[in-house]
């Protein structure tokens, strides 16, 4: 038999969670604080578990609370999409949107977009978290990730493509004039070569031969780090070479400060996604970020 409390509570938790109180909760949905505290603790009674430790000045997810809240945003999110199907002129951008990125991404060419996003859709708040890391964007409760990769691996997570770079090999003069030019990329395993630790094998780099056709060189790995942008500082401090997306490089290339390698041969591609959750239903919200990244980076 259905139980008819089945949500009582769950939306409210949720809040609390996003919103990191229940004072932040209550001013968000328009309740008092009281009253948010007693609907949770209601709900921790009828589930029969402590969702969240509280003190006087924070709360934390217990881990049958974390595990509760994935699911239970999931289906918050279901039931906005199910309402916006059978009210269309109701279907505005609005509530929390958490994105992830990669930091130098953000910084170059997502900062715009989220500032003119913001400007259009001021019923909207934003959680941005610039990591180089890859995240867990259903386990930790992301809308949309931003991903830089040759080739997007297979999940289940829906893709969409958003922007396209040249995936760049550069060394400064500097390095150059020191350690001798290399002419092919098979010339790596003679130098000091920074490589990006978040890649399953960041010591074997990928180019395409004169007739196009994909090789793996294995490096020289002096330097594993996990941050493009730390990468790019070490290269211009003359410490290696590197291989980076081309948005990390825009201007250091204008200033002519760098030297990028094997121009003589094609060059790879990175192509930049934006991921979200495999739903039938794309949330307003998430759909007008997607839409105007698409729309502002292919311009």
């Amino acid at each position: 038999m259905t139980n008819n409390n089945l949500f009582e509570g769950v939306v409210i938790f949720t809040e609390v969670v996003n919103q990191g109180g229940f004072s932040a909760a209550a001013q968000a949905l328009g309740h008092s604080t009281s009253f948010v505290s007693k609907s949770v603790s209601k709900l921790e009674a009828r589930l029969g578990v402590r969702l969240l430790n509280r003190t006087t000045r924070s709360i934390g997810l217990t881990a049958e609370g974390q595990a509760y809240y994935d699911r239970c945003l999931a289906l918050v999110s279901d039931a906005e999409q199910a309402e916006q199907l059978l009210t269309p002129h109701n279907a505005t951008p609005k509530g929390r949107l958490k994105i992830s990125s990669p930091v130098g991404f953000g910084r170059s060419h997502l900062q715009p977009i989220i500032s003119e996003y913001l400007h259009l859709y001021p019923n909207v708040s934003l959680e941005m978290d610039l990591n180089d890391k890859r995240i867990d964007v259903i386990g930790d409760g992301y809308d949309l990730a931003i991903r830089a990769s040759a080739q997007l691996e297979e999940s289940s997570l829906i893709g969409r493509k958003i922007y396209q770079c040249d995936a760049l090999t550069v060394a400064s003069k500097t390095y150059i004039e020191k350690r001798g030019l290399p002419h092919h990329p098979m010339e790596l395993a003679h130098h000091d070569c920074i490589s990006y630790s978040n890649l399953k094998m960041p010591n074997r780099w990928q180019y395409l031969d004169a007739k196009g056709e994909p090789f793996s060189v294995d490096v020289r790995g002096r330097i594993l780090c996990d941050s493009g942008d730390f990468e790019l500082s070490l290269v211009r401090n003359h410490h290696g070479i590197c291989r980076l997306p081309g948005f990390y490089l825009d201007e250091v290339l204008k200033n002519d400060e760098l030297v990028v390698l094997f121009d003589n041969l094609p060059t790879a591609q990175v192509e930049v996604y934006a991921v979200y959750p495999s739903r039938k239903h794309l949330s307003p919200k998430v759909r007008a970020f997607i839409d105007l990244a698409v729309a502002r980076l292919e311009g």
